[in-house]
């Protein structure tokens, strides 16, 4: 069975509580049950990791080369998770990066992403929905 990689990046251990009106209602389970479903007639399987701390993301990407490919929704580490960017640079798959709110629709500070340039693609504003289409992007661009 395959791996799909779903990284979450600080503050979103608390979605669904933290500013209902920016990042909706959905969970961090809400979210990995939605991309499980919408990966599982491939036989894929969601591998799950949400951490505050950048070097723990940094870790689990370092040992997850084997996956098919990476979700990734950095939160404020776009804008200058350096480190992240460094591991994500040698990261030999597909991935995605997806914020729920759209950022340009926000604070000047949030309107430009280190990581994105790196990324296979990028989806914002969409909430929860975003990481489903992120995870049918990926369905795709594997079957390639």
């Amino acid at each position: 069975m395959d791996e799909l990689l779903l990284l979450n990046g600080p503050n979103l251990g608390i979605l669904g509580r933290r500013e209902p009106r920016i990042y909706g209602t959905a969970t961090l389970d809400d979210i990995e049950k939605s991309v499980t479903a919408e990966v599982a007639a491939r036989g894929w399987r969601v591998t799950a990791f949400q951490s505050d701390a950048e070097s723990e993301l940094i870790g689990v990407l370092q040992d997850s080369y084997d996956t098919v490919g990476a979700i990734l929704n950095p939160g404020a580490l776009m804008i200058a998770g350096w480190n992240l960017r460094d591991a994500l640079a040698n990261f030999p798959r597909p991935w995605i990066e997806v914020h729920l709110s759209n950022v340009w629709a926000r604070e000047q500070f949030r309107h430009e992403s280190v990581l994105a340039p790196l990324a296979s693609g990028f989806v914002a504003g969409l909430g929860a929905l975003g990481y489903r289409l992120a995870a049918r992007a990926l369905l795709e661009i594997s079957a390639a």
